[in-house]
């Protein structure tokens, strides 16, 4: 099995002689822009596109209605690591990494890294009770509105039919292309279709020391070629990424592309802008609105969507934004044994994030059979039946003057899942759509629910209140307004579980 050096070669052959290997648009200087042409400037663009490859251009970039509107959406993490599912899809990494307990746990369990290596997990990668259309089912019941299975983790296997390496699920493993599978399914079930791509961090993903097979060069094409570990991404190494990155939109159109750490490193800051024109003009071409997820500070905040992993703002950003976090608190992808999260938590986190224009792309981790988790599907199917009630105070609302109210305080930022209280029947959020106003309560208050951002004097909610409603109740609450607040009965029955949103219609 050869290690994708001689497609790569030939690839940067064919772009020379300007054949254009895998049919990218936009003419010469787009070919060309693959190799060694992305400069600080950028391209020029090609006449009738909209975007050049600079952040000037970028600012008339529109974030779609579809994924204002969506506020839900579920990730899934699945690869070779869910094979020896210990610890969590950082396997890969760690099973090199001296020290460290899955590097202990790999010699018990599987010899030296020398003889048994990460890439002799792959026969056991058969993904043979892979449904793509119950996972595309599954993830409609749970109210989900866009999907975002992984294109390519840390480890460098593409989950795709990949031109640029022979070490893709289509031609080894389960030897199906699984984004394409599950990108028709998806699509069918009429959500949208993203792709996520980690393969920025690859490069300083592995360990190459001697005594592991990461250094024999027959296995480049899942590894990478050794190099120095604080080294910067080199040349050849930008140029495969663009060039695997631009062939996930060429080949699957996703509305969405999602990147992870490592691509705001300097040395993809043109890649960056090259790539963001080159989408954006393709989503042009197609007739579609997409968008791309950054972290940290990888784009400006007017040229993508802002991701937070595990963590989320403690006021509303006026840019839309995304939490991206997981049903699983220790591992993304699938390990034997998962601390789960509450749905009750999920729940309030969707209403938190949504109060302050964010959405909420919630991960799932399958098994190597392709199947998900019985507690998965669980928690899915239950935010699902609570959408299914409030589902209207979430999908294409906006958010409001405030956010909410109450004692319980969020702690903004990345990975502070672990560090958020619990919130209370005080807490209420506030979303908004037209001439309603939606109050979420985060826990049942009992009899008597009062909203004191909205007292009779209030100055972010002077409009009269005509009429209240609760989400799922047949009952028609007793409700008044005083300068205490507005204060609503509860009904004698909870039609739902979680969290309780009540419509409030206000005079124009």
């Amino acid at each position: 099995m050869f290690g994708g050096i001689g497609r790569r070669y030939l690839f940067v052959f064919g772009v020379v002689l300007g054949v254009g290997v895998f049919g990218l648009s936009g003419g010469g200087c787009a070919r060309r822009g693959l190799v060694g042409s992305v400069g600080v400037g950028g391209c020029s663009p090609v006449r009738g596109q909209k975007y050049e490859a600079n952040w000037e251009s970028m600012k008339q970039y529109k974030v779609p209605r579809w994924y204002n509107d969506a506020k839900f959406g579920i990730f899934i993490q699945w690869g070779i690591y869910s094979v020896p599912a210990y610890a969590s899809e950082w396997y890969p990494r760690q099973m090199y990494q001296k020290g460290h307990r899955a590097y202990n746990y790999h010699l018990e369990h599987y010899g030296p890294q020398s003889q048994f290596g990460y890439k002799d997990f792959i026969p056991s990668f058969k993904a043979d009770k892979w449904d793509p259309e119950a996972w595309a089912e599954l993830f409609e019941k749970a109210g989900a509105k866009y999907v975002v299975p992984v294109a390519e983790h840390h480890d460098g296997f593409p989950m795709y039919a990949c031109s640029y390496t022979s070490w893709d699920a289509s031609e080894i493993g389960p030897r199906r292309d699984v984004l394409g599978e599950l990108g028709a399914a998806v699509r069918r079930h009429g959500m949208k279709l993203g792709a996520s791509s980690h393969r920025a961090k690859n490069w300083s993903y592995y360990f190459y020391e001697d005594g592991f097979d990461t250094v024999d060069p027959r296995y480049s094409g899942l590894y990478g070629r050794a190099h120095g570990h604080d080294e910067p991404a080199d040349e050849e190494f930008l140029e495969d990424w663009y060039a695997r990155t631009v062939e996930i939109v060429d080949k699957y159109q996703p509305d969405l592309m999602w990147f992870d750490f490592g691509f705001e490193r300097p040395e993809f800051e043109p890649y960056r802008r090259k790539f963001a024109a080159y989408y954006y003009n393709k989503a042009i071409e197609w007739g579609k609105e997409v968008a791309i997820n950054y972290k940290h500070d990888a784009f400006p905040s007017w040229a993508a969507v802002l991701d937070i992993e595990r963590g989320k703002l403690d006021s509303i950003r006026e840019a839309f934004w995304q939490t991206d976090t997981s049903v699983c608190l220790r591992s993304w992808g699938y390990i034997q044994d998962h601390e789960y999260r509450s749905v009750d938590s999920l729940v309030d986190e969707l209403v938190d994030i949504v109060s302050k224009n964010g959405c909420l792309l919630l991960n799932v981790g399958p098994r190597p059979d392709g199947t998900i988790p019985e507690e998965q599907q669980r928690i899915l199917l239950e935010i699902g039946q609570w959408l299914d009630v409030n589902g209207e105070a979430i999908y294409g609302t906006t958010y409001w003057r405030t956010f909410g109210e109450g004692p319980t305080r969020t702690k903004a930022g990345y990975h502070r899942e672990r560090r958020q209280k619990k919130f209370t029947a005080e807490d209420i959020r506030f979303t908004s759509k037209g001439d309603k106003l939606y109050a979420i309560v985060l826990d049942w208050p009992g009899g008597e629910l009062v909203i004191r951002t909205l007292g009779s004097r209030s100055q972010l909610c002077p409009q009269q209140i005509t009429e209240a409603a609760m989400l799922g109740s047949s009952e028609k609450p007793g409700w008044s307004r005083d300068e205490e607040g507005l204060k609503i009965t509860m009904p004698s029955q909870r039609p739902c579980d979680h969290a309780y949103a009540f419509r409030l219609t206000l005079a124009n």
